[in-house]
């Protein structure tokens, strides 16, 4: 399975979010397999993951999302993506409305704490309601990761529930932010 690749391109103040192709696996693999970066950016208890990892989580996750690549000033710096949410408890809870769901990292660790997550956050959003016509839009964050929390929050998210974690987690739950069509 290759990548599903796409053509949009969405523009933030300060980010551009550029569509993820074939060619980025060496540019993701910077942060994608930094251990530091993992940490935060996944609740699972994993230390590092390979290339062919990155590769099967990106090309799984296409299926069914847009990816990103993250740029400031032309340069790579993180990705993301918006997927169709495939939570049960999300999609009992809203029955009938079409759920997506932003995940991102950061991956230069010098630009943490700018503003730049937010930035993602807000133009990530905006393309979910104005290109996709989503209905309500989540940020899932483990309850350790209180700056990408702080981040969902200062875009317009708003706690909706808790995901209890299973007990190999790093979290203990899981706190689904959301904000709905204006």
């Amino acid at each position: 399975m290759l990548l599903r690749e796409h053509t949009h391109t969405v523009c933030g103040e300060r980010v551009t979010l550029r569509p993820m192709t074939e060619n980025d696996w060496a540019t993701i693999a910077e942060w994608e397999t930094d251990r530091e970066v993992i940490w935060w950016a996944d609740s699972d208890p994993i230390t590092s993951r390979t290339i062919q990892e990155v590769q099967e989580i990106f090309r799984t996750v296409s299926q069914n999302a847009y990816c990103f690549v993250i740029e400031l000033e032309d340069n790579p710096i993180g990705d993301c993506w918006l997927q169709r949410v495939n939570l049960k408890s999300i999609l009992e809870a809203y029955p009938g409305k079409d759920c997506r769901r932003i995940d991102l990292v950061i991956g230069k660790k010098a630009l943490w704490s700018q503003g730049l997550g937010t930035d993602v956050i807000r133009s990530m959003t905006r393309f979910a309601f104005d290109q996709e016509n989503a209905d309500v839009v989540f940020g899932i964050v483990g309850d350790y990761n209180g700056r990408s929390e702080r981040a969902f929050r200062k875009a317009g998210f708003k706690p909706v529930m808790n995901l209890e974690e299973p007990p190999t987690s790093r979290a203990e739950f899981m706190h689904v932010l959301a904000i709905h069509r204006p």
